[in-house]
């Protein structure tokens, strides 16, 4: 079976996913042409040999609608046989076109392929497909009850492993600190490409706060204790609050996958290779803890313990998840999330695993740490975990 490799990656700057936002004012297939143009023009690739473009996207209505791959490869001058499939598995969209790209090179398929994500939450809004529908169905309803939305999915989980107001609060207030460090010694530099908005060049992440303490998060009140989560889950000490929560966010992202035998050929360097990956469902109501087992499941597929991980990104949809996730599985504070995650970075949805994917071998690279392991909760109860190993 052949070896995939990742040649480059690359990202749009995060902007705050509202009116006036820094990336508001572009259209998400302009987003992600920006990085498909980039990945051409830093590789020197031939777009015409790309197999396939695999884009994860959550949002797939509005401007999102149209498979945003194949209208970005067009905007981007691709060659029109360049086809594209849009990907959603939640939060972990992005995540699953790198796992699918992957699995297409090992398996033949493909020699070169493009995986990434994108979304645009100030153009296309957060549950905006759904409306007022229900999801779920009857079948679910009988077996489970009514679910919850992630906010009080977030709550349980931190009421389960009695995560304080005070931890959560320290936590966010680290990423932000941490995100603020990377950004002042350009460690995000390499990664991001300039968007053009409204005329101006975007060219760092809007969503980074640095003036961030836990001090000044502890003064926003819990959004997700409402008189009805309150007759349900009468025990929670509600303490999910927007401080303590990723951000809506406008991004794109985007990772050149190819054969080692292709990269040889077209005398590429690698950047890494991808080990291992796992996706694996658990607790749909709890909802964001399949991280913990789906880690422990790609960890032992391919013969690695916690300890041979140089950094782990565990998606900060909350604070508590990564929280839960370090508790778990004994995971070094240094090694978590080390330049930050989605509370300061932000979370664009379908693009999110993406940006981590392509933050975290830029940060293997910068340390010299040899494997790292991402991986992300999504709405279900689901979870991606993907283990790569850093070539330079």
């Amino acid at each position: 079976m052949r070896e995939a490799v990742i040649v480059d990656m690359v990202r749009t700057p995060m902007g705050r996913g509202r009116e006036g936002g820094a990336l508001a004012a572009v259209h998400p297939v302009d987003l992600l042409a920006g990085v498909l143009q980039a990945l051409v023009e830093r590789t020197g690739i031939d777009p015409g040999q790309v197999d396939d473009i695999l884009i994860g996207c959550v949002g797939q209505n509005l401007e999102q609608s149209a498979t945003p791959g194949r209208q970005a490869a067009l905007a981007a001058g691709f060659p029109v046989t360049v086809p594209s499939v849009t990907i959603e598995r939640k939060c972990g969209s992005g995540q699953q076109a790198l796992d699918f790209a992957v699995q297409g090179v090992m398996a033949g398929a493909y020699d070169i392929v493009v995986a990434g994500g994108v979304e645009s939450m100030s153009r296309v809004p957060m549950g905006s497909a759904r409306g007022d529908a229900d999801p779920f169905g009857p079948g679910v309803s009988a077996r489970y009850g009514d679910l919850v939305g992630q906010g009080v999915a977030a709550e349980l989980v931190a009421d389960k492993w009695g995560l304080s107001r005070s931890e959560l609060d320290d936590y966010s207030a680290r990423s932000h600190q941490r995100a603020a460090d990377a950004a002042h010694i350009g460690a995000f530099d390499r990664e991001i490409v300039p968007v053009s908005a409204g005329g101006a060049a975007v060219t760092a992440d809007e969503t980074i706060r640095p003036g961030t303490t836990a001090e000044k998060l502890s003064g926003l009140r819990p959004v997700f204790g409402t008189d009805a989560n309150r007759d349900r889950f009468g025990h929670i000490d509600w303490k999910v609050t927007a401080g303590n929560s990723s951000q809506i966010t406008d991004g794109a992202s985007a990772l050149l996958v190819m054969s080692a035998e292709k990269a040889a050929e077209l005398s590429l360097r690698p950047r890494a290779r991808v080990v291992g990956s796992a996706v694996l469902g658990d607790d749909p109501l709890l909802m964001l803890t399949a991280p913990i087992p789906a880690t422990r499941k790609v960890l032992d597929r391919v013969g690695l313990t916690v300890g041979d991980i140089a950094a782990f990104e565990v998606n900060e949809a909350f604070a508590a998840v990564p929280l839960a996730f370090q508790r778990e599985l004994g995971v070094a504070d240094e090694v978590l999330n080390p330049v930050g995650g989605a509370i300061a970075l932000g979370h664009p949805l379908g693009a999110s695993g993406a940006r981590i994917m392509t933050t975290l071998i830029n940060h293997l690279a910068a340390t010299g740490g040899r494997y790292g392991l991402q991986t992300m909760c999504e709405a279900g109860g689901m979870a991606n975990a993907t283990v790569v190993e850093c070539l330079g």
